[in-house]
């Protein structure tokens, strides 16, 4: 089952992209239209402003924020207040904690592609309606979405008990 959705993910961020959708808008609404979430269709449209590196700004690939916000659709906190203070904070930073499952997704992109922000992946494409730039996009846009189905299948299998990867808050 969950090959059959990482590949129905793959090819629906494929034809998203093909059809004229955004990196993050593709990955986005692939991950939606396998029917992991219950998201409405029209969601997508939370993603739109993240193509290009927020808009054309070259700043976190698109690919990769689609498919941290379709996880964020499954394994986000749909009420963020719920519990005290310390509960709140735990189960974003503990052991089990959210962004441990999270956290991996930026390490395994960049590992995967070289780089996270669109405008070093895109540095060796001098004009961006170039085909060898918009096949290398593709690329990423394929991945993500499949990367957003494994990681969503693994909270659910593992729950958010990873190890972090380097982090800003120096959590291990």
């Amino acid at each position: 089952m969950s090959k059959e959705l990482v590949e129905q993910a793959r090819a629906n961020a494929r034809q998203n992209f093909r059809d004229g959708l955004n990196c993050s808008e593709s990955v986005f609404k692939a991950i939606l239209d396998t029917g992991i979430t219950d998201f409405p269709a029209e969601t997508v449209a939370i993603a739109t402003g993240f193509g290009g590196g927020m808009g054309l700004a070259g700043n976190n690939c698109g690919a990769l924020i689609g498919a941290v916000m379709a996880v964020g659709a499954v394994h986000g906190r749909r009420n963020p207040l719920e519990g005290e203070f310390q509960d709140r904070v735990d189960r974003l930073y503990g052991n089990p904690g959210l962004y441990r499952l999270f956290n991996g997704m930026s390490h395994e992109f960049k590992e995967k592609f070289g780089a996270l922000d669109c405008g070093k992946l895109n540095e060796n494409y001098p004009e961006w309606f170039d085909k060898d730039r918009f096949r290398a996009c593709m690329k990423m846009v394929i991945e993500a979405a499949g990367m957003a189905v494994e990681y969503i299948l693994k909270g659910q299998e593992e729950g958010y008990t990873q190890p972090f990867g380097e982090n800003v808050a120096k959590r291990v």
